[in-house]
């Protein structure tokens, strides 16, 4: 079985308040959430449901605000903000809130409980999006029981203005370049 490359900084507690860049891929990248049409992706159902799902998790997680994102044919791009754990700041605070990363040759935080994803931490917040996207998309009876998402997702810790800018930036033109996309159809 061949190794995987960690995709998480092993230092970092992704749990920290910040902003965080986030794609999440369709299995396969299959093209089961829409489709480009000019500069904007028409959403299928799932497409919907996924739009719909990701704009509950501040709900959820009462410590996080969404950002600029975008449901595309076969990926989710969004920013996420984790917020201090004393307040309920708003996005003008947060501005001056990027999380903090630090040389990598500090001593690791304690990011992993033994049992698990850290609580309120970003994998768990990306975990509970995917988990409750395919449970409502299977009481829907949206997806036929297939897989919906591909293993893990990427991430990005924005680190300044200029970072939160340049990616707001990228989200909105995705569309734009759908045609670029190895994986459209």
């Amino acid at each position: 079985m061949p190794d995987r490359k960690p995709l998480r900084l092993p230092d970092f507690d992704y749990a920290a308040a910040g902003a965080y860049f986030v794609t999440v891929c369709s299995y396969l990248r299959r093209p089961i959430f829409g489709r480009v049409v000019g500069d904007r992706c028409s959403l299928s159902s799932l497409g919907e449901v996924v739009q719909s799902i990701w704009q509950k998790i501040p709900a959820h997680f009462k410590n996080t605000q969404l950002d600029e994102y975008i449901v595309m044919p076969n990926h989710v791009h969004g920013i996420l903000w984790i917020l201090p754990n004393d307040s309920q700041s708003n996005s003008a605070s947060q501005a001056n809130s990027f999380a903090k990363v630090g040389a990598r040759h500090a001593s690791p935080l304690q990011t992993q409980q033994a049992a698990g994803t850290k609580s309120g931490s970003l994998g768990a917040i990306i975990g509970s999006f995917k988990s409750a996207l395919t449970r409502e998309a299977n009481r829907q009876n949206i997806n036929n029981g297939q897989p919906i998402w591909q293993r893990n997702y990427h991430e990005h810790i924005l680190r300044d203005e200029e970072d939160l800018f340049l990616h707001r930036k990228y989200i909105q033109e995705n569309p734009l370049k759908w045609a670029l996309d190895d994986y459209h159809a």
